[in-house]
């Protein structure tokens, strides 16, 4: 297996890309997905969102890559995306080398990373984005994205202020700014397809905000697949003993079942 760490800001050396690249297998032609672990736009929660996630698909017979970026005061809206957006640029250039299909790159973001990860899937065409990052427009499109348990809405209720707060620089955002970064309203034609999973008992991020973007995205005929399971806290990682951290709420086999779901989704994404 290769693995890399590739440097995406000149400035924050906090800001990466992790590659987990399986050796080539004569002609095959993988998928590949960019893991973005959540924080809620402060931290990077990389020990059990990140690597294990990562080798989880790695396992599924994809390319995996994990974003390390900017948090805190430097995560003002459009930074993380513009990184986000050199990210998925960066695998698709080097396509060839790592013998994964550039048209096939998928996102998984978690949390706040899962904010991130449908910012990526509704608002890679934004100018200040594509123009931000200096890539050509389209280079930063993925195939697919994959929230888990995300941030959506700064509007319903249970929405997670304080990744907005974050995100917008400021403890006392106007109505239009929360609305602006609220992606259920963001959701048009550029929008790529999505798997969604939540789980219905999420105190920390409700899954009113899966629940809005599904709607959202079914309402503009955006294809997307939704589970919500019953049972588990905000942060189920894989809901295995992998990343339950010895906490048994963190471990249901049910709610695993979505990481082979979420393969199987990619698939059938054509």
């Amino acid at each position: 297996m290769i693995y890399q760490k590739i440097p995406l800001s000149e400035t924050n050396h906090e800001v990466y890309l992790e590659a987990f690249v399986p050796d080539r297998v004569g002609d095959y032609i993988r998928d590949a997905i960019l893991v973005i672990p959540g924080g809620g736009y402060e931290g990077i929660c990389s020990y059990r969102e990140g690597e294990p996630i990562a080798l989880a698909f790695l396992a599924k017979g994809l390319c995996a890559f994990v974003l390390h970026y900017s948090v805190g005061k430097d995560a003002k809206f459009p930074q993380p995306l513009i990184e986000a957006s050199l990210a998925v640029k960066y695998i698709k250039d080097h396509a060839e080398e790592y013998s994964l299909n550039p048209d096939r790159v998928f996102a998984c973001g978690f949390s706040a990373g899962g904010h991130l990860c449908a910012s990526l899937g509704t608002l890679w065409h934004l100018p200040q984005v594509f123009e931000g990052a200096g890539i050509p427009y389209g280079s930063n499109q993925i195939k697919g994205m994959i929230p888990i348990y995300p941030v959506i809405s700064a509007v319903v209720p249970g929405a997670h202020m304080g990744s907005f707060y974050h995100l917008l620089g400021t403890l006392n955002p106007t109505e239009e700014e929360l609305k602006r970064y609220s992606l259920e309203y963001c959701v048009d034609e550029h929008t790529v397809p999505a798997f969604l999973m939540h789980t219905a008992a999420d105190q920390a991020v409700s899954v009113a905000n899966s629940l809005v973007f599904a709607r959202a995205l079914t309402d503009k005929g955006i294809r997307c697949e939704l589970h919500i399971y019953p049972n588990g806290p905000h942060g189920v990682a894989l809901a295995n003993e992998i990343t339950d951290c010895g906490k048994p709420e963190w471990n249901n086999k049910n709610t695993a079942k979505w990481v082979d779901m979420a393969a199987e989704w990619m698939k059938d994404t054509k």
